[in-house]
């Protein structure tokens, strides 16, 4: 039942030392951008992108991205993301959610940069797609009155929700 969740942390903690390997081999497709997931008719979804993959995602026509992850070495973020997407002349917007700790004004941030953002090609990421797949679950069922079965199939595909995210996501 939880093996994608083990997945996704056991990937992380593997993405953490590929970032930080100066010997790794840089990946060319944006299928490689872990945990990546598109979700049909609203936007992509993924752990965080390197500087290089960030340039994959603008070249694939994305105009946003947003980011559901503090910035922090432990959170194997990008320290200098804002200069980054800058220089890529891409908009971004930063909701430094607290794993331990997603809040309703959290998810009210991400929904309005969503819908501020409507004519615009989004990708959304954090350190792992834990955080972004709990929102966009939430976001799909009580914002858009989707189909529960349907995104919690794309849900389980990156984690299986436990104790506070699973409160979260229900509420």
């Amino acid at each position: 039942m939880y093996i994608n969740t083990f997945k996704t942390i056991l990937g992380f903690f593997r993405s953490v030392l590929h970032r930080r390997n100066p010997f790794a081999q840089t990946d060319v497709s944006i299928d490689s951008i872990y945990n990546f997931l598109v979700i049909e008719g609203l936007f992509a979804t993924s752990g965080q992108p390197s500087e290089t993959q960030f340039e994959l995602i603008r070249n694939a026509g994305y105009e946003l991205v947003i980011n559901l992850a503090p910035e922090s070495v432990l959170e194997n973020s990008l320290i200098d993301e804002t200069q980054v997407l800058a220089k890529l002349g891409m908009a971004y917007v930063h909701i430094p959610v607290v794993f331990k700790k997603p809040t309703d004004d959290d998810f009210a941030v991400f929904v309005s940069s969503i819908r501020d953002n409507s004519t615009k090609k989004i990708w959304v990421h954090c350190a792992a797609n834990m955080r972004v797949s709990a929102f966009t679950y939430r976001y799909r069922c009580s914002v858009l009155g989707g189909d529960e079965r349907i995104a919690m199939l794309d849900l389980q595909k990156i984690w299986e929700p436990i104790g506070l995210w699973k409160t979260f996501i229900n509420r």
